[in-house]
């Protein structure tokens, strides 16, 4: 994982940042992990060194989750609102957690009290009441500072990030 700059954040913002950083140091098996807004944008990554890639022209970006932390957010999120619209549909009340084993990983989007969502891409061998316990400890930590001016704060220092790792890009081609 890359290390997230948090120089000039506010130190709500950095504690969001070592929570996601410490969910994926202390969970084995982790990939990706991301904070999504409730209109989909991604706020948190544990991958933040490969947004730019997002950008990137065709062909050139690699694939999935692994490659790209815009892709999991956009995964989430359409998961997400999937799974909203579906506990809607049946009057079971509020989404808590979403899981999809796969063959080669698992993903878990769970609810954050402000209709944001965490995302998590987990390897195949990751255990996965210790992926759901992890998450649980970061939503019950996360949810009641991710106000709507710190989710703009956030947004603001992946767009600054992004930029930064594009220009960079292209000053080295």
């Amino acid at each position: 994982m890359t290390a997230p700059i948090t120089f000039g954040l506010s130190s709500e913002a950095r504690n969001l940042h070592w929570l996601l950083t410490n969910l994926v140091e202390e969970v084995p098996g982790l990939l990706s992990v991301a904070v999504v807004s409730s209109d989909g944008l991604l706020l948190l990554s544990s991958d933040p060194g490969r947004i730019a890639e997002a950008r990137q022209a065709p062909g050139e970006r690699p694939q999935g989750p692994r490659g790209s932390a815009a892709d999991l957010a956009t995964i989430v999120s359409g998961i997400g609102s999937l799974t909203i619209g579906a506990a809607k549909l049946m009057e079971f009340g509020g989404v808590k957690q979403t899981m999809v084993a796969m063959a080669e990983g698992s993903l878990f989007v769970m609810s954050i009290s402000d209709g944001s969502l965490l995302g998590v891409h987990g390897a195949p061998d990751c255990d996965m009441s210790v992926v759901a316990y992890h998450m649980a400890l970061f939503v019950g930590r996360a949810g009641h500072v991710l106000t709507p001016e710190l989710r703009s704060e956030l947004r603001k220092s992946l767009e600054a990030e992004s930029e930064k790792e594009t220009e960079a890009a292209g000053s080295s081609r």
